[in-house]
């Protein structure tokens, strides 16, 4: 068996979200979520899409990340795929184009971004889609100030039966 550094670093990447993961979703275990008044109370164990109509193939773009137009409860958002992020991360504005009414009480919990400790509404997602890799019930956050765009977390991508990254593309199974 060969491996090069791509592929190493592209395994300890994975194991290390993870862990966060792991740890991420065991934080906010306790505390309140916020739902957009048009979002049903939902079940506590997450269920796939049966639905999915294949695998989405996002190419690199020359700053290096992988943006997807995913399609968030029925409305497009652009986002950065980020393997780093617990979970899927929305900005504020994000939130509200989708219909997210959050109060400040709904902030319960703090997340760590490029600038600083910055408080976070967990909500529950509907559905979230790239292309037909569709997963159904979505941990999310909504980040109070701070996040310059919304990000394609772990709690998104750790649902996908995989997601392989290249040099060029990555491309994302249901």
């Amino acid at each position: 068996m060969r491996f090069d550094s791509s592929s190493m670093g592209v395994m300890a990447m994975a194991v290390v979200c993870a862990l966060g993961a792991a740890w991420g979703a065991d934080r906010f275990t306790d505390s309140g979520r916020a739902e957009a008044a048009v979002l049903p109370v939902v079940a506590e164990t997450p269920v796939r899409s049966a639905a999915a109509t294949g695998p989405a193939q996002l190419r690199k773009s020359p700053d290096g990340h992988y943006w997807a137009d995913a399609v968030i409860d029925g409305r497009a958002v652009r986002v950065m795929v980020d393997t780093g992020a617990s979970v899927v991360a929305l900005t504020r504005n994000d939130a509200l184009r989708l219909g997210l009414k959050l109060q400040p009480e709904d902030f319960t919990g703090t997340v760590v971004t490029a600038s600083g400790h910055v408080r976070a509404a967990p909500v529950q997602l509907s559905t979230v889609a790239v292309g037909g890799a569709r997963v159904d019930e979505v941990e999310a956050l909504v980040v109070e100030e701070g996040l310059e765009h919304s990000l394609l977390g772990m709690s998104y991508l750790g649902r996908l039966s995989t997601f392989t990254a290249t040099p060029t593309a990555l491309t994302l199974r249901v």
